[in-house]
């Protein structure tokens, strides 16, 4: 009998509010204005920060949680002004280094404990061939673990064996989108492609990967299913080899042409362009705790077997991710900042309306206490008023902060993902200023005295 009787006073007051509402329909909007600009904010900023958090977990499973990055320094050979001074005139020598190969790959793996494995590279730009006709394509030298230090998993086929990759033999690995472009409609394990002047046998095809423009170029990945993947000694011996000194180096000092600008004067020499054997080294640390010290070690180390040259660029990973975190944190707290001065501003604006509703109401409050009204009743009736109006905003704000992470998404390339939390948190919200910014106005009303009110004009 009692919740009977609670329902209906419920629905009386909401009947009585939406009768309220739908006669000051201009003044309302205005009201919720606030409210709707506040929530459709705050859907946007949690979308933001959902697709922040789901963009970082996707880009640390690409590089790797534990994982340092190697990358040589080639000199530039369009610049033929490079110059090296030397302080002990014309008879000191350039220091010459050796470039970051596979003999580094060794001395690191040997000497510091911490590394678990090593993946080097070895990239070139070429083309394969299909039907007589050329495509380009990336070939990459790897070794078998550089699979699992990419987080890269072979659907199909096999990994490189041991007996392949010793004996160089003409096998390869290749992308997804390689597969389907060449093999369309067939199984292609088994079949044969011609890359450059070489005849490879497939063994293997990667899963599918899906990489963002943004993290290939914020964290320098490529598209790992357009790729045609070789032993690395397989691309030595029938590609390339950087390390196999020309007669044209040999002539000029491997690699280097020096001249004397007199006795105490600058010497300068000829760019050797990209003389380093591999492109790429990756190093996985078996503790995320020795990465910085792990670093450390191994620049000091290829620092003096290359010489003294600082020839090579060292960086993890996982730190410029945590950067990039940090900066889209700091974007988060600005946007959350405004979507609280929107939400505060829009229950200000309600219990404005609420105030300026209980002024033009004041006779028809004095005859609803007179007839038997309790102040309970008053409160009930302005607070659902202040409630509806909070929730109809509420409701056009989340509509609003949908789109607009939608739309955001399609101009900005941000990732957003509006969840179903967001929603419930923003009613929440939306509600929770209704109830807090309606009160006063509702005390305010049911403390009138009837009779006063009565007599107001």
């Amino acid at each position: 009998m009692i919740d009977k009787i609670l329902l209906e006073t419920i629905k009386s007051n909401i009947n009585e509010a939406v009768r309220v509402i739908l006669a000051n329909k201009v003044r309302t909007f205005l009201t919720a204005l606030g409210i709707i600009f506040g929530v459709a904010a705050v859907i946007t900023m949690l979308a933001i920060g959902k697709g922040a958090e789901q963009e970082i977990l996707s880009q640390l499973e690409l590089v790797g949680v534990n994982n340092i990055v190697v990358t040589p320094i080639p000199d530039d050979p369009d610049n033929n002004e490079s110059e090296q001074e030397e302080e002990g005139g014309a008879n000191e020598t350039i220091r010459f280094s050796k470039g970051l190969d596979l003999l580094d790959v060794t001395s690191i793996q040997k000497n510091i404990p911490s590394v678990k494995q090593l993946s080097p590279e070895i990239i070139m730009e070429t083309y394969m061939i299909k039907k007589g006709r050329q495509s380009p394509v990336k070939l990459i030298g790897v070794t078998s673990n550089f699979f699992e230090t990419s987080n890269v998993k072979i659907g199909q086929g096999e990994n490189f064996t041991k007996i392949q990759t010793v004996k160089a033999l003409p096998v390869c690995i290749i992308g997804e989108k390689v597969a389907k472009k060449l093999f369309t409609g067939e199984n292609a394990i088994g079949k044969h492609i011609k890359v450059k002047d070489v005849w490879l046998k497939v063994i293997g095809i990667i899963e599918e990967k899906l990489i963002s423009e943004t993290a290939q170029e914020n964290l320098g990945i490529r598209d790992l299913n357009q790729d045609i993947y070789i032993p690395i000694k397989t691309f030595l011996v029938r590609y390339r080899d950087r390390k196999i000194l020309t007669d044209q180096a040999i002539d000029y000092g491997s690699g280097m042409i020096i001249i004397n600008g007199g006795n105490n004067g600058p010497k300068k020499r000829k760019p050797r362009g990209n003389y380093h054997q591999i492109d790429k080294l990756t190093i996985q640390v078996g503790n995320s705790n020795e990465l910085k010290g792990t670093a450390e070690v191994i620049s000091k180390l290829l620092k003096r077997k290359h010489n003294g040259m600082l020839d090579f660029e060292i960086s993890i990973p996982i730190n410029l991710l945590k950067q990039q975190q940090k900066t889209k944190q700091i974007f988060n707290i600005v946007l959350s900042i405004i979507a609280g001065i929107s939400l505060l501003i829009g229950g200000i604006g309600i219990m404005n309306i609420m105030l300026a509703s209980i002024l033009e109401r004041t006779k028809e409050i004095g005859i609803m206490k007179a007839i038997g009204a309790t102040k309970q009743d008053i409160i009930l009736q302005f607070l659902s008023e202040s409630i509806l109006i909070s929730l109809s905003g509420g409701i056009v704000g989340c509509l609003l902060g949908i789109i607009a992470s939608y739309i955001l998404e399609l101009a900005t390339d941000i990732d957003t993902i509006v969840s179903f939390g967001s929603i419930v948190l923003s009613f929440m919200v939306a509600t929770f200023i209704g109830l807090i910014f309606g009160v006063l106005p509702a005390k305010s009303a049911a403390n009138k005295n009837p009779i006063e009110a009565i007599r107001h004009e």
